[in-house]
């Protein structure tokens, strides 16, 4: 059996942690396990792993201290992504407080130098990391290897998989009108290993996209045969579910629309098989449990401890619209008006966002008053709620569980991919299926154009992932444009009032200064800064030269 003696003492490696970087971490000799205690057992192995999804959801991830409010490990991408689409806005009267606006508006700093570069990056690469600790402690192949520890690391492999799926959504650059990628182009980031050494680092080219979807299927190959003897008791670890998930994001990505169809039904078949099911409209709206606590659909999700967590460096504190502590209760985090709109009045998922006409309109579930919920802003999300109803006390009510993956994106995947591979009627069909079971009884789509379709499927994917911000590959894949400024927009200043013909500018993330510094290999090769590359605001109703 091979020693497992670089579980720890990889992280021990504080020059590189997997990239260069100047973040310097300081591990204790007497914290770093020598191979053989390790080796010895498999908890070693098993701490090693249950701490990625501790890593996962933990404030101040990568500075370690208050030095950026959205250093916030994987939520800070569910956020991010919903203002990227537009489909979000603080509309309390300190919006300022909202640090993700700039990637909304551009109107900041979000070029190499910027904590929109650095934090992304890092933040994955860390994640990349943790997963090669424990990739690197075993040999999958050694027939002596258990079929738990095989088991362990082919979670590790999966999440590596969707760690560099991510970085190749946000930083594989996409043509558009408003920056030049030519140099860039069909580039997406450097791959990073277990056997990456601190040197060869220091000259690591972006790999082309071809090579990063071959690599990310080989990941996602072993995790199939390793989680086939093997399923983790908790769903804060990828199972067999979550690989054949994450298998048909990937081919989405990709545009391999068959076997994105194929994985997605795979995805949902190994979900239902469980009992698992989409969210029902109690779910959604349940005051004290609604996206707070994880539902049997939840295909793969991460929980927040309450010991470990500040009162503004959480998701809860974020995005809850009743919650009176953390920054939601400055900004007030609301969703767009075309999009609200773009809910049918049947489809129950409209009763989370507060209408202009407030209880005339719908007699709204909360744990706050009747006067809270009438002096909000128009279009407030009431989508996270507060475990336990809590709005007062963070250490209850933001202890939630936060979904990373849920069926009903599978579904969606599911619908958009066969009506691209096998004709659009069979993917309205699908669509219709699912809204009709699970969303709105009265939903109808006819249009049989496959670019038309498409988009109604990326509607239906914003409205369900609001927040999440599951929907943003599909945007950027399709380059499906965003209109900020029209008429009745609840843009909240000029600066939101931003429309862009294919991808906003930012959806192309920019490597940070620190990596290309230390990095020969990508000198010359970074995606262009879009700072004010489009400057708010556009003529409404129009696309912004």
């Amino acid at each position: 059996m091979k020693k497992f003696s670089k579980i720890y003492s990889l992280m021990a490696l504080s020059a590189a942690f997997a990239l260069t970087s100047c973040i310097e971490e300081t591990i204790p000799e007497d914290s770093i396990a020598t191979s053989e205690q390790v080796g010895a057992s498999a908890s070693a192995l098993e701490g090693a792993l249950s701490g990625i999804p501790s890593q996962m959801q933990q404030g101040y991830y990568v500075y370690g201290g208050q030095t950026h409010e959205t250093d916030m490990a994987y939520p800070q991408f569910m956020i991010a992504q919903t203002e990227m689409l537009g489909d979000m806005y603080p509309l309390g009267s300190n919006s300022g407080y909202d640090w993700y606006r700039t990637y909304n508006t551009m109107s900041a700093n979000c070029g190499e130098t910027s904590y929109f570069a650095y934090l992304p990056w890092f933040t994955l690469y860390r994640f990349v990391k943790a997963a090669n600790d424990v990739i690197a402690a075993v040999d999958i192949e050694d027939e002596s290897v258990s079929d738990q520890l095989k088991g362990m690391a082919g979670a590790a492999y999966a999440m590596r998989a969707f760690d560099y799926y991510m970085l190749t959504v946000l930083f594989e650059p996409v043509e558009n009108k408003y920056t030049d990628v030519s140099r860039v182009k069909g580039l997406t980031v450097p791959i990073v290993t277990e056997d990456t050494d601190g040197e060869s680092s220091k000259n690591n080219p972006r790999v082309t996209h071809k090579e990063m979807i071959d690599f990310i299927l080989s990941d996602l190959d072993i995790a199939e045969r390793t989680l086939s003897n093997w399923t983790p008791s908790v769903r804060t670890l990828p199972d067999l579910s979550v690989v054949y998930g994450i298998r048909a994001k990937v081919h989405l990505w990709d545009e391999d629309y068959a076997n994105a169809a194929k994985y997605a039904r795979m995805a949902i078949d190994a979900v239902t098989a469980k009992g698992g099911k989409p969210m029902t409209a109690t779910e959604w709206e349940d005051p004290t449990s609604a996206f707070a606590r994880a539902c049997s659909g939840w295909m793969w999700y991460i929980h927040y401890d309450a010991e470990n967590m500040g009162n503004l460096c959480n998701f809860v504190g974020w995005m809850s619209g009743e919650a009176d502590w953390g920054y939601s209760s400055l900004t007030f985090p609301s969703i767009d008006r075309s999009l609200y709109d773009a809910i049918n009045k049947t489809d129950f998922r409209k009763h989370v966002f507060l209408d202009p006409a407030k209880y005339d309109y719908y007699e709204y579930q909360s744990v706050r008053s009747r006067s809270y919920i009438e002096d909000a802003p128009a279009y407030l999300s009431l989508k996270f709620r507060c475990l336990d109803g809590d709005w007062e006390n963070y250490a209850v009510g933001g202890a939630i569980d936060v979904p990373v993956m849920r069926v009903e994106e599978m579904y969606l995947i599911e619908a958009e991919a066969i009506g691209a591979s096998q004709g659009v009627a069979q993917g309205i069909q699908k669509l219709t299926e699912f809204m009709t079971t699970y969303r709105d009884p009265e939903y109808k789509f006819n249009v049989n154009d496959l670019r038309t379709f498409q988009l109604e499927v990326l509607t239906q994917m914003r409205i369900e992932f609001w927040g999440e911000g599951n929907a943003f590959p599909s945007a950027k894949r399709l380059r499906a444009g965003v209109m900020q400024n029209y008429e009745g927009t609840n843009a909240p200043a000029d600066i939101f009032k931003i429309n862009c013909e294919g991808i906003k500018p930012i959806w192309n993330l920019v490597i940070p200064s620190t990596e290309v510094n230390n990095n020969n290999a990508l000198k010359g090769y970074n995606n262009p800064d879009p700072t004010t590359s489009v400057v708010g605001p556009s003529p409404v109703g129009q696309y912004a030269n």
